[in-house]
């Protein structure tokens, strides 16, 4: 038999052996995407590290929006970074320190844990001839094969005990801005032709401010930096219900070793319905300021995202992104911090109209979207919808935008793996698939 055709034929008969009907998962009372009927998410596990908060229960039970609320260690966002942003100072590091330890470190001990970060961001030379091996243009590929390819150099890489997980963690953290960082330097000089420059990290720079001097020598300025300073902080932790936080959970159950849980979250955070949503914002903001004419006009505005809901326009996907959320219901407090601080970048970068323009988007999506699906429920743009134009206003190109995700939610991945790995009474996760397919004889091959 052909090769090819075996390969179609497999391919075929799956049509039929993955069909399983709708109102089946009803019938067995099965939670789709682990999603109670009320659109909640399923109850798997505690955690005391992150909290997001869209919605309030009332006395009967049901769901009530309210504005949305994110939590790291019990503290409010918006009160860890709104006096970051009024001192000026960059603020990461601390974040980190909050995260992985639950407590918010004084001088003393922040100046010794921005130092050991630093200590720990060079490569060694065997990763930095990996890397350009492994040339290629998806940094979020050869992200996931160096942090493997770590677990070779490291003298300990399978003790699970609290010390080793927290060296573990603080190199994670501090080495993936010097690998993404060299891996598009490379990525630029392969496919593009451009030139190759490998520059060290410098001490006494923040992370934001050593991957942006990695990256791009000296050509951004303080707010290029204190703003992605605040994207890495905003986007540290979601919870221990995301996607790839609760990847990296379920793979630490096992027991398995830090680098490979850690791969595992990269893969996950790598999906466009995870941390790869942020690309298809900036994309369809690109094709709007094309097809519409007067970006102040609402009734051209509205008109086209109806085309784009009824699959007539844009790529026919019936999708307006960046708008809607799982969780958050009035307001993703991640996409208000970002929309305060992009319109103070964009006057810097000459560019208001257009983030005007991205703000009456955000307006008009909401009531289109809503309108269209006939829902009740508030719906509010999210992170994705204004984090791509602000990467781009900085100059980063669009193949780092999910990798300075993963850059940013390390943080949060290493906190859960030592909290999965720590908690009195933990267990494998392992949860039940119901078989709903009869029973079948067997027949020898001669009579098939």
């Amino acid at each position: 038999m052909n090769k090819e055709y075996l390969i179609y034929k497999l391919s075929d008969e799956v049509k039929n052996s993955c069909k399983i009907p709708k109102e089946a998962f009803s019938e067995y009372g099965v939670k789709r995407g682990l999603r109670n009927e009320d659109g909640s998410g399923v109850l798997v596990g505690l955690t005391n590290i992150g909290n997001v908060v869209g919605y309030e229960r009332d006395d009967s039970g049901s769901l009530v929006p309210c504005p949305g609320k994110l939590f790291y260690r019990g503290y409010e966002l918006d009160d860890l970074v709104t006096p970051l942003l009024k001192e000026k100072r960059f603020g990461f590091e601390e974040i980190a320190y909050l995260i992985l330890s639950g407590k918010l470190p004084d001088k003393e001990e922040l100046a010794a844990f921005r130092e050991l970060i630093n200590d720990n961001m060079p490569l060694d030379h065997r990763t930095i001839v990996n890397i350009i091996d492994l040339e290629g243009s998806n940094i979020m590929n050869i992200l996931s094969r160096c942090v493997l390819e770590m677990y070779t150099f490291d003298p300990n890489p399978d003790d699970i005990s609290r010390d080793n997980l927290m060296r573990q963690s603080i190199e994670l953290i501090a080495k993936f801005p010097t690998i993404i960082a060299y891996a598009y330097n490379i990525y630029r000089h392969t496919v593009q032709g451009r030139s190759l420059h490998i520059r060290h990290p410098r001490e006494n720079l923040s992370i934001a401010e050593n991957f942006l001097y990695m990256l791009k020598h000296e050509k951004y300025t303080e707010l290029d930096a204190r703003m992605l300073d605040l994207l890495l902080i905003i986007q540290a932790e979601h919870g221990g219900g995301n996607n790839s936080t609760f990847t990296v959970r379920v793979t630490s159950s096992t027991r398995t070793d830090t680098y490979s849980s850690i791969a595992a979250g990269i893969g996950s955070l790598k999906g466009p319905l995870h941390g790869g949503a942020n690309i298809k914002v900036i994309n369809m903001f690109h094709h709007l300021k094309e097809q519409i004419k007067d970006w102040t006009n609402k009734d051209e505005i509205d008109t086209y995202l109806n085309r784009m809901l009824n699959k007539e326009a844009y790529d026919k996907t019936g999708l307006v992104y960046g708008i809607g959320h799982a969780v958050y219901t009035m307001s993703d407090p991640r996409a208000v911090e970002l929309k305060r601080l992009a319109g103070e970048l964009a006057k810097e970068k000459g560019r208001t109209e257009e983030y005007d323009f991205l703000c009456l988007l955000e307006e008009e999506g909401i009531k289109c979207v809503s309108e269209f699906r006939k829902s009740k429920k508030p719906m509010c743009a999210n992170l994705d919808f204004y984090s791509g134009f602000i990467y781009e206003m900085i100059g980063l190109p669009q193949e780092i935008y999910t990798p300075i995700f993963a850059m940013a939610r390390i943080v949060g991945w290493t906190a859960h793996r030592i909290e999965e790995l720590n908690f009195e009474g933990r267990r494998i996760i392992r949860p039940a698939y119901k078989n709903i397919l009869n029973p079948k004889d067997y027949r020898p091959i001669k009579e098939r």
